[in-house]
């Protein structure tokens, strides 16, 4: 059952970026370029460091994951939003101070805590961007997203809380983006 979890999860995170790339390319998606850069790099330290700390089928979470938002870096380059204003340029000087405590000590463990604290940056971002223009962001592959840690938490199939601590993550950090949507939509029908 925990391989049909992973692999329910990575088809999932994979699914995700479909409806954002069509929004991209039909202009109404402007994803913001430094939390998907931020999300590329932390995906790939994810990766590796669950896969040093014994993860098996909950690591297709996280290669779904990390593809999906590579594909949308590379396309924020040409349609995205940000990236060189001051927010932007503090929140990656932040991600990489993150970056460079976690290389000094060398713990996959201390990584992948650092990973979810610097992918908050980009969550943030994403999450302000969301808010101040609702029309910018594809609500359901911030759905999609969520749902998938959910599948990649039941992957993990036992209480471990290093396995579980970034399937959880995704579920809390997509569902905040989902909230930002929502509740930007909510204060734009007010005015």
């Amino acid at each position: 059952m925990q391989e049909f979890f992973g692999y329910t999860s990575a088809i999932l995170s994979i699914i995700m970026i479909i409806p954002y790339i069509i929004d991209i390319f039909k202009k109404t998606t402007k994803p913001e370029r430094a939390s998907w850069l931020i999300w590329t790099v932390l995906g790939l330290i994810a990766f590796f460091s669950q896969l040093v700390k014994g993860a098996t089928d909950s690591l297709w979470l996280t290669a779904g994951q990390t593809l999906s938002v590579l594909i949308v870096f590379i396309l924020s380059i040409k349609y995205g939003v940000g990236g060189l204003n001051k927010r932007d340029i503090k929140a990656l000087i932040t991600a990489g101070i993150g970056l460079l405590l976690w290389a000094i000590t060398k713990e996959a463990l201390f990584a992948l805590f650092i990973v979810i604290l610097i992918d908050f940056i980009g969550v943030f971002l994403t999450m302000t961007k969301a808010y101040k223009d609702p029309k910018s962001e594809t609500m359901n592959t911030w759905l999609i997203s969520g749902t998938s840690g959910i599948f990649g938490a039941l992957a993990v199939g036992s209480f471990d809380f290093v396995l579980l601590a970034y399937p959880i993550y995704i579920i809390i950090a997509n569902y905040i983006v989902v909230f930002a949507i929502i509740l930007g939509k909510k204060s734009i029908q007010k005015i």
